[in-house]
């Protein structure tokens, strides 16, 4: 059985993501929140979102100091993501709820590695509750 996970990234300078995989009623999401921001910023994400967002990541990776535009995700989970370039790099990410999650660019490597573990917890996940329904 697969069981809910979580795993917290922490950079040099002490900012933090916690991403996590959480059971749904039709299969799993992926979590991310910001415990070290007022209000511990959470967003949500299916797999739709969450697959964009770390292609997404290695796009800003790639972009250098280019501009790159916001991609819109819509469905159960919409959310926004764009770079930002000043005053440092990062990725801000924002829900149907205006709920701001950013993500500086210290944490993109690891989160996009944790990202690709939780989409396949999440896709098990989706695949035993679709095979419950038949």
């Amino acid at each position: 059985m697969v069981v809910a996970r979580v795993r917290e990234i922490i950079d040099a300078l002490g900012s933090r993501v916690r991403i996590g995989v959480e059971r749904h009623a039709f299969g799993g999401l992926v979590t991310l929140e910001r415990p070290d921001r007022r209000g511990c910023p959470r967003i949500l994400l299916d797999i739709y979102g969450a697959e964009t967002l770390t292609a997404y990541i290695m796009s800003a990776r790639l972009s250098a100091d280019r501009p790159l535009t916001e991609e819109i995700v819509t469905g159960a989970y919409p959310m926004r993501v764009e770079l930002e370039h000043q005053p440092a790099p990062l990725l801000r990410l924002v829900d149907a709820a205006e709920v701001r999650l950013d993500l500086p660019a210290p944490l993109w490597d690891r989160l996009y590695a944790e990202l690709n573990v939780a989409l396949a917890h999440v896709r098990e996940m989706d695949r035993r509750s679709t095979a419950h329904l038949h």
